[in-house]
């Protein structure tokens, strides 16, 4: 039972319950309801020590009902944060009155990108950062290395929600930085920052004064271990736009991916590189996802993926071994490992190509992930090159969903993908018929184009081609 005081509150879903239970009565999730301490003083209508102690301020200055014809259709007009990689992924920049939640494992660049961007904004714009897990001294540091101790930044380290709110009025900047929103606290409540209860009155909070105000906010979220946000799930579903940022901290490049987004395309993905003076926007990001083999390979295949409005050209890998034991195992690296299960059974019922007593393993190149099915039949032709030990031939593309029919089912702007393909060099690809042009279907910007309609055809064909390389 809780004690006086005192109630219990799901992490994942900030439900609330009067006594633990070993499930959450909200959502379902297993060991999350956590003892939180409960306050009785009323809640602030906005930020800051001299606000009012009543009621929540409106959003809007207007509340009353009217017709949806009648309301004006007023545009948002981005701004542009100075780092091309990031606008993509935002759907162009910056919104005033936006909140932008940005999530990613430690280490892995976000206080460097937030204080480029502030950087950049900052000749023209009123640009605050709130620091709450580093020093005034700290943030210096990296100013210094990463030749930014000029920018016109205004900076505070702090971690109380009221006197943030105080230096928002008093500053009234156009863009703010919170780093982290999980490190930020409330007098109203008791308990500890971090907690679901701080997050979401904090996150609550901040975003009535981004839209009363007009300022854009940007929140830096903790990861969880298992690569999701930290804290309620409630957080992602106040702010306007959130993004992940993804990488291997051993690797130079980041990803950042833009989840949701009211501004903006869902999906949309920005690409950089870690250097020595902080992030860089990659130009050509199909170049870091294709291997640079001196001669072709077997086991590889380049697919022309999709991510956002965005084409890529992503190597996919595939090994197939001999299995030194009863049940062989299937692997895959940044694709669906479900799904490999399912491409082998099709592989073997559709196309007399049995792999029972061979391990599997596929990986896409470079630590993208790839989580559309139009990756299927390159990840088989890449299978069937390895099992043959033969490579396919050089300037090779492929894309297309495999159904369980063993149909090649058609993927969606796949003339984009071809023009991303011969863009950079490639001479031919192996497509569903579907997406072939109707215009001189055999050729597609100096590409020989080869529509197949079933998983078979499309093996046959590659040993054509192979035999003709």
């Amino acid at each position: 039972m809780a004690r006086s005081g005192s109630t219990f509150v799901c992490s994942d879903c900030g439900g609330q319950s009067a006594q633990w239970l070993g499930r959450c009565p909200h959502c379902g999730a297993w060991n999350t309801l956590v003892e939180t301490r409960t306050a009785a003083p009323a809640r602030s209508g906005a930020l800051g020590a001299g606000a009012a102690r009543a009621s929540p301020a409106p959003l809007a200055p207007g509340s009353t009902v009217q017709d949806l014809a009648a309301v004006p259709a007023a545009t948002q007009q981005h701004m542009p944060s100075g780092i091309g990689e990031l606008d993509r992924a935002l759907g162009g920049g910056l919104v005033a009155g936006s909140v932008v939640l940005l999530g990613g494992d430690p280490g892995i660049g976000k206080s460097t990108l937030l204080l480029q961007v502030l950087a950049s904004l900052a000749p023209d714009t009123r640009v605050l950062y709130v620091s709450g897990e580093e020093s005034a001294a700290q943030i210096g540091l990296r100013a210094q290395r990463l030749g930014l101790q000029d920018a016109q930044v205004r900076l505070m380290a702090e971690i109380q929600l009221e006197r943030i709110g105080d230096a928002l009025a008093a500053e009234r900047p156009a863009v703010c930085v919170i780093d982290s929103i999980q490190t930020v606290y409330t007098e109203q409540l008791s308990s500890a920052p971090g907690s679901v209860a701080q997050v979401r009155e904090c996150a609550a909070q901040l975003t009535r004064h981004a839209k009363t105000a007009g300022t854009c906010i940007v929140l830096v979220g903790h990861v969880t271990k298992e690569g999701a946000l930290a804290g309620p799930r409630v957080l992602e579903h106040m702010v306007d736009t959130v993004l992940y940022f993804e990488g291997d901290t051993h690797s130079s490049f980041r990803l950042i991916r833009a989840i949701k987004n009211r501004y903006g395309g869902v999906g949309e993905l920005g690409v950089f590189a870690m250097t020595e003076r902080g992030l860089k926007g990659v130009a050509n990001p199909s170049a870091i996802f294709l291997s640079h083999h001196g001669a072709p390979v077997p086991g590889s295949c380049v697919l022309a993926t999709l991510e956002g409005s965005r084409p890529l050209l992503v190597e996919i890998q595939a090994l197939a071994d001999s299995a030194a034991a009863p049940s062989p195992r299937r692997l895959s690296v940044g694709l669906d490992p479900a799904r490999l299960a399912m491409l082998l059974a099709v592989l073997h019922r559709h196309a007399g190509v049995s792999c029972a007593d061979q391990d599997v393993f596929v990986n896409a190149v470079g630590g993208v992930r790839v989580p559309e099915p139009a990756a299927d039949l390159a990840v088989l032709l890449a299978i069937q090159s390895s099992l043959r030990n033969r490579a396919l031939p050089r300037g090779l593309v492929a894309f297309g969903e495999v159904g369980l029919a063993g149909e090649i089912r058609p993927a969606p702007r796949g003339q984009e993908r071809l023009r991303e393909a011969a863009k950079l060099g490639f001479s031919a690809a192996i497509i569903p018929a579907a997406n072939a042009p109707r215009h001189k279907p055999e050729q597609f910007d100096g590409m020989s184009l080869h529509p197949v309609q079933r998983i078979d055809q499309a093996l046959e064909l590659l040993r054509t081609l192979q035999e003709a390389g």
